[in-house]
């Protein structure tokens, strides 16, 4: 689901922690080594987060931060802020060519950039999350 977070609303806030987790605790973060990526080009995404981001004429950036039934891309469009929520099992990633990667829920879709080795591994490490979180068969649930 994407959102407006510009605003600190109560509503929204428990949408998100409703559909991925509340926030990992500050010592769960110092643990784990960060639960974030900052600073991700985005190289092209769905019409409905294209149409946002064209709003502005700086270049198109987002993150990424681990919660733990899912994941939050947060990026910029003029003055407001929005997340594209991704529960673990509505998640898919797929690698383009070595220098991009594209992250898919539903029909909303962000591919960022992966020039970098910490992009690879920080990939790799959601991966590896959700398939901690899927279940193996029915009698896992």
């Amino acid at each position: 689901m994407l959102l407006n977070v510009s605003y600190n609303n109560p509503e929204i806030r428990k949408k998100i922690d409703n559909e991925v987790g509340k926030p990992f605790s500050f010592f769960e973060r110092i643990k784990q080594g960060g639960i974030g990526l900052g600073h991700l080009i985005i190289t092209s995404s769905s019409i409905e987060i294209q149409n946002l981001l064209a709003l502005d004429k700086y270049r198109n950036k987002c993150n990424i931060e681990l919660r733990p039934n899912g994941i939050i891309i947060g990026f910029r469009a003029l003055l407001e802020s929005y997340a594209l929520v991704i529960p673990y099992w509505k998640l898919t990633i797929y690698k383009g060519d070595a220098q991009e990667y594209s992250i898919y829920r539903d029909t909303y879709c962000i591919k960022i950039e992966a020039t970098e080795k910490r992009v690879h591994q920080f990939i790799k490490r959601i991966l590896t999350e959700k398939e901690k979180q899927t279940p193996v068969s029915i009698d896992d649930l």
